[in-house]
């Protein structure tokens, strides 16, 4: 949210982001928040939860249960005008939350949630779906690009794979090498090179490709073999 905050947005959200302490960070930089709220959250004011002795406008949401509104960007609540009457508040989430609800129905869609008792781990597989589906939206925007999210995952997994691969392929390579380029200082090997000599034993090694040269099979300085 960097490159948006101090100027004047607001953000909407569900229960599962919003927070008192986040509306007020966000407040601190001009940035108002509207989203629901969950009413047995801690940090919630006992005031917010009493009805009695305060005029209340009510909005029916589901036929059981209620739902709050955290709201930074109205210092009011009014009521609105439209095909029924109902507090701004929920006229403005309303409009707002098509974004936040969009997302979480494609978040489920194509998901790598699995079930864990770590909340760092859920958090995790949260970010990297919103990763994968943030990833396909500029994938499209900038491309032009006509591709179904299922297949632009399964090429994007893909990809991830054959890149992890090919960096575990690298590692073990410059293992290999490095185990084969270790000598003890009191022990010398065979001249891996053998342009000239025959078998020579020697500690030094080629500055290019590394393998072990000798005086013979050396062409120059640095010490570097007849091969390089």
């Amino acid at each position: 949210m960097e490159p948006f905050l101090n100027k004047g947005r607001t953000v909407a959200m569900d229960n599962f982001f919003t927070s008192l302490s986040l509306a007020n960070r966000l407040l601190q930089r001009n940035t108002t928040l509207l989203g629901t709220i969950n009413k047995i959250r801690q940090e919630l004011p006992a005031t917010a939860k009493e009805t009695s002795g305060h005029q209340l406008h009510f909005t029916q949401v589901f036929k059981s249960g209620s739902a709050l509104l955290t709201v930074t960007m109205h210092h009011k609540v009014e009521i609105v005008d439209i095909q029924k009457q109902k507090p701004n508040t929920v006229v403005d989430y309303n409009h707002l939350k098509c974004g936040v609800d969009i997302m979480d129905q494609k978040l489920r869609n194509y998901s790598v949630r699995a079930g864990t008792r770590r909340w760092p781990m859920a958090v995790f597989y949260n970010l990297l779906d919103m990763a994968a589906t943030n990833a396909h939206v500029l994938y499209t925007a900038c491309k032009g690009s006509k591709d179904s999210r299922r297949l632009f995952m399964l090429e994007l997994s893909e990809e991830l794979k054959n890149r992890l691969l090919q960096e575990k392929t690298q590692e073990e390579e410059q293992k290999q090498l490095r185990r084969e380029m270790r000598v003890s200082q009191h022990k010398k090997t065979q001249c891996q090179a053998r342009i000239l000599c025959n078998k020579n034993k020697i500690t030094e090694r080629c500055v290019h490709c590394g393998k072990f040269t000798c005086g013979k099979c050396r062409k120059g300085s640095p010490w570097e073999c007849g091969n390089c």
